[in-house]
């Protein structure tokens, strides 16, 4: 099947999108994270709205977040205004822009408003913005050279396994993550990665063991903070998998397993807890183990794992 019919075939499992205002962000958050060397700081995300991702991923389920049509000129740019309004307290040390696309991408932030946004991030000594491989290059640079801050890029490498790469739509080999990487180090430029847990076709026994492989990659690849991410339902696309035999929805206990392999890689490694209560877990210990992952995330050292009478011990 050709890369436009996957495309269509995902797309049209999709349930209907919700209505999103392009001038409203989806929301923001102010929490801590660990950063390289244990170091610890205070970051504001702010969720943006704007055009989708063009590359139509099996796993995506950020397309929802996202309008019809180009992001206009000047909607992000009211966005993050407002949210800065709303902030209180000490400016926290580093902007975290996520517009769940893109964001060297012209149609998902106009070329127009980079001068406008990065006047907002001003105050911030770290600036990270969201992108696939593909779309790395001068428009990077342009960026990172307006900001006073350091500019960081977060790219999804999701898995090395070598079956699921070649399935999961991203249209990414591993080259082109390596020239992406290699160019944003040549230029000063800090890497963020994103690795699933339970990515499709990957065969749940070997779940975190893939994981802890790709985190390995993205490590060796000068990535100084990598986010685990558990593949989440509802997109149509991985239910139809998950009836092939393709999909097993990670649970909670394999996130914090994942979490407990990698600690030790050398580089900031933490989970996304993000719906983590939407994960399969036992009821009676669940909010225990999100506690757990929480901790380790800002600490970096692994901790005993969470003793339940109802499920056991990890």
């Amino acid at each position: 099947m050709s890369g436009s019919a996957v495309d269509h075939r995902i797309r049209s499992l999709r349930p209907a999108k919700p209505l999103v205002d392009p001038y409203v962000a989806h929301g923001w958050l102010a929490e801590e994270e660990r950063r390289p060397n244990d170091t610890v700081e205070r970051t504001l995300t702010v969720f943006l709205a704007g055009a989708e991702c063009p590359f139509t991923c099996s796993f995506c389920d950020l397309w929802r977040w996202t309008i019809d049509g180009p992001t206009p000129p000047g909607a992000l740019v009211r966005q993050l205004e407002r949210v800065l309004q709303e902030l209180e307290g000490p400016v926290p040390h580093r902007l975290k822009l996520y517009n769940a696309s893109n964001f060297f991408d012209a149609r998902a932030v106009p070329r127009e408003d980079l001068p406008a946004i990065a006047a907002l991030a001003q105050p911030f000594a770290g600036v990270t913005v969201e992108s696939h491989a593909s779309t790395i290059g001068p428009a990077t640079l342009e960026f990172g050279r307006l900001i006073p801050g350091r500019l960081e890029v977060a790219v999804g490498l999701e898995t090395i396994h070598p079956l699921a790469t070649s399935r999961l739509n991203k249209r990414l080999e591993l080259a082109r993550f390596d020239r992406a990487a290699s160019f944003l180090a040549d230029n000063g430029v800090d890497l963020r990665v994103f690795v699933l847990l339970g990515a499709p076709y990957v065969p749940p026994n070997e779940s975190i063991e893939w994981v802890r492989r790709t985190v390995e990659y993205a490590a060796g690849r000068g990535a100084s903070v990598i986010s685990i991410i558990p593949v989440r339902g509802g997109n149509g696309e991985l239910e139809r998998l998950q009836e092939q035999g393709y999909f097993h929805p990670p649970t909670l206990s394999q996130l914090e397993a994942a979490l407990d392999s990698c600690l030790d890689v050398g580089t900031a490694v933490t989970a996304d807890v993000w719906e983590a209560q939407r994960l399969p877990s036992c009821e009676a210990c669940r909010s225990q183990r999100i506690a757990r992952i929480r901790r380790m995330n800002i600490s970096g050292t692994r901790e005993a794992p969470v003793d339940c009478s109802i499920c056991g011990t990890a």
